[in-house]
C-alpha cells in the first residue's frame, strides 16, 4: 500500500488513504450484462459525447486522437495488457518481434496509472542504468505518465538511436531518482551459454552448462538446441537454465524450450472464457540433455513464458526451481488485425501449469528460495589450526602433489582474500560477475550436488 501511495503522490494525484483502502477491500460484484438494445443506446451516447466534445472543446479537437483514446480506454478497462494498436503501434510491435528495434530495452506494464517495469533486457541502456524489475517510471522527460496509455508511454521512450530520454524512477521505498538514458538499437540475442565452474574452483573441477535466455523469440528454441549440443561436447555434468528478468515472449518458444528438457508429460494448458476452451501442450519423447541435473533460476522479473518453463520443469519433477517468486503474468495475448493496418492486442486466455495451477497474479514459487545477496568472506580458506598443523602428522600424498602443481602454476590459496566484494567502481570481468552472482553460485552448487547423488556408488572388490 505504501508503495502504491508513493507512486500516486509522485505523479501529483490527490489520493485519500481511506478511499484507497476501501477500494482494495471491495469485493468483485457479478457482471450485469446489457441487452442488445441497451448496448445500442450506450453506443449512441458514445457518438454523442464525441460530437459534443469535438464541437465545444475550447481548442481545435483532433478527432483521430479522441477516437483512438476511446478505443484504448475500452480495452484497458479489461486488463493492463489489452490495447488498441494504430498503424504505427502495430508496425512497431511487428518490428520488435523480429528481434531488433530502437529504444531503451525495457519491458513495461500499466499499474494503477503508473508504468511498472517487468524487466530490463540484457545489455541494453535500461539494464546498464540499473533499472530493475518492479521499479516504477513516474515521469518521461519530466512529464508525468499517469495520463498516458501503455502504447503512448512506450512511444515516448522510443526514438532515434543516440538521442537521450530522461526517466524518473522509483525503486522500492527509495526516493524518486532521475536518470538520463541514451537510446540505442536493441538487438535481442535471446540465448547465451557457457560451460562454467564454481568461483575459485580448481581447473579439474566439474563444469556446469549455463544457459541464459533473456526473452522467448522466434529463434530461441533453435538457439537453445545448438547451445545444448555445444555444451554436451564439453562434458558438462548438468545445467543451470537462467530466466531471471526474462519478461516472456512467444508461447510456442516457451513450449519448445520446455520440451528440450522433458521426455514427456504436459507442459502448459491455456484456458479461455468457455470452460471447454482448453488447449494442452505436451512434451515429445527425447530429453536433449539425457536427464542430467537441471536447476531453473527465476526471480521477480521472470514473467509469462519464463513462468511456463519453470512451471513445466517443476510440476514434471524434472529439475529444481531456485531463486525468488516470479512476476505472475499468466495471461495470453493475441493480435487481432482490423484490416486497415491497425489491430487490437487483447487477452484471450490464461496459462496453467501441468498441475492445473494458474500463474496469474501468483507466479511460480521456487522449490528453493535463494534471494540475491552479497557475500563477504569472513574466514581464510585454510585454518592455521588443523590436523596438518601438528608436527609429525601423517602426510596426504595426493594433496602434496596438488599443492606442488598449484605452486608451479603461480596460484596461491590467498589470491582473492583481499578482494573487496563491495567495490563497484571498476569494470568487472565475466568471472568476477559470476563470482558475485550469489544465486548463480548456489544453483551451480545444487547441480553439482545433484550430479553426485546420481552417480553410482563405487565399491572395491575384496581380494583374498
Amino acid at each position: 500500500m505504501f508503495k502504491k501511495m508513493l507512486v500516486l503522490f509522485a505523479l501529483g494525484l490527490p489520493v485519500a488513504i481511506n478511499v484507497a483502502v476501501a477500494a482494495d477491500k471491495k469485493k468483485e460484484e457479478p457482471i450485469e450484462h446489457l441487452t442488445d438494445e441497451q448496448i445500442y443506446e450506450e453506443l449512441k451516447k458514445l457518438a454523442l459525447v464525441f460530437e459534443v466534445s469535438r464541437d465545444n472543446f475550447v481548442e481545435e479537437a483532433d478527432e483521430r486522437k479522441m477516437l483512438e483514446a476511446a478505443m484504448n480506454g475500452m480495452l484497458s478497462a479489461l486488463d493492463p495488457h489489452s490495447s488498441y494498436l494504430n498503424k504505427d503501434d502495430f508496425k512497431d510491435f511487428n518490428d520488435k518481434s523480429t528481434g531488433e528495434f530502437g529504444g531503451l530495452g525495457i519491458q513495461i506494464t500499466s499499474d494503477r496509472g503508473a508504468v511498472r517495469v517487468i524487466s530490463p533486457i540484457d545489455d541494453t541502456p535500461a539494464d546498464r542504468a540499473g533499472i530493475k524489475a518492479g521499479d516504477y517510471i513516474t515521469h518521461i522527460d519530466d512529464e508525468p505518465v499517469f495520463d498516458l496509455n501503455l502504447n503512448q508511454a512506450v512511444k515516448k521512450m522510443k526514438g532515434k538511436p543516440g538521442t537521450k530520454v530522461k526517466l524518473t524512477v522509483i525503486s522500492g521505498d527509495s526516493e524518486p531518482k532521475t536518470m538520463t538514458l541514451k537510446r540505442a538499437i536493441i538487438k535481442v540475442k535471446s540465448v547465451k551459454f557457457d560451460a562454467k565452474q564454481l568461483a575459485d574452483a580448481e581447473s579439474d573441477a566439474p563444469k556446469v552448462g549455463y544457459i541464459r535466455i533473456s526473452d522467448f523469440g522466434a529463434t530461441t528454441a533453435r538457439d537453445l538446441r545448438d547451445a545444448i549440443k555445444d555444451l554436451e561436447k564439453k562434458k558438462v555434468i548438468g545445467y543451470v537454465l537462467d530466466v531471471r528478468n526474462n519478461p516472456g515472449g512467444y508461447l510456442t518458444a516457451a513450449i519448445d524450450v520446455s520440451d528440450a528438457f522433458l521426455d514427456g508429460g504436459e507442459i502448459v494448458s491455456t484456458r479461455g472464457k468457455d470452460k471447454t476452451d482448453i488447449d494442452r501442450s505436451f512434451a515429445k519423447p527425447g530429453d536433449l540433455t539425457g536427464g542430467k541435473p537441471l536447476v531453473v533460476l527465476i526471480n521477480h522479473g521472470s514473467a509469462s513464458a519464463s513462468e511456463i518453463v519453470a512451471g513445466a520443469i517443476q510440476d514434471n519433477k524434472r529439475g529444481i526451481v531456485m531463486g525468488s517468486q516470479s512476476f505472475g503474468k499468466g495471461s495470453v495475448q493475441q493480435q487481432k488485425p482490423l484490416g486497415d493496418g491497425t489491430a487490437i492486442h487483447i487477452t484471450i486466455a490464461r496459462y496453467y501449469t501441468p498441475s492445473g495451477t494458474s500463474i496469474q497474479n501468483t507466479g511460480i514459487t521456487p522449490d528453493v528460495e535463494v534471494l540475491q545477496s552479497k557475500v563477504k568472506v569472513l574466514e581464510k580458506r585454510e585454518s592455521m589450526y588443523s590436523e596438518a598443523s601438528f608436527r609429525n602428522s601423517l602426510k596426504n600424498d595426493a594433496a602434496d602433489k596438488k599443492a606442488k602443481a598449484k605452486a608451479k602454476s603461480g596460484k596461491t590459496n590467498d589470491d582473492d582474500d583481499d578482494w573487496d566484494l563491495d567495490e563497484e567502481d571498476r569494470e568487472l570481468t565475466d568471472a568476477e560477475k559470476d563470482a558475485r552472482d550469489y544465486q548463480l553460485q548456489r544453483a551451480m552448487e545444487m547441480v553439482i550436488g545433484m550430479s553426485k547423488m546420481a552417480e553410482p556408488v563405487k565399491t572395491e572388490e575384496k581380494k583374498d
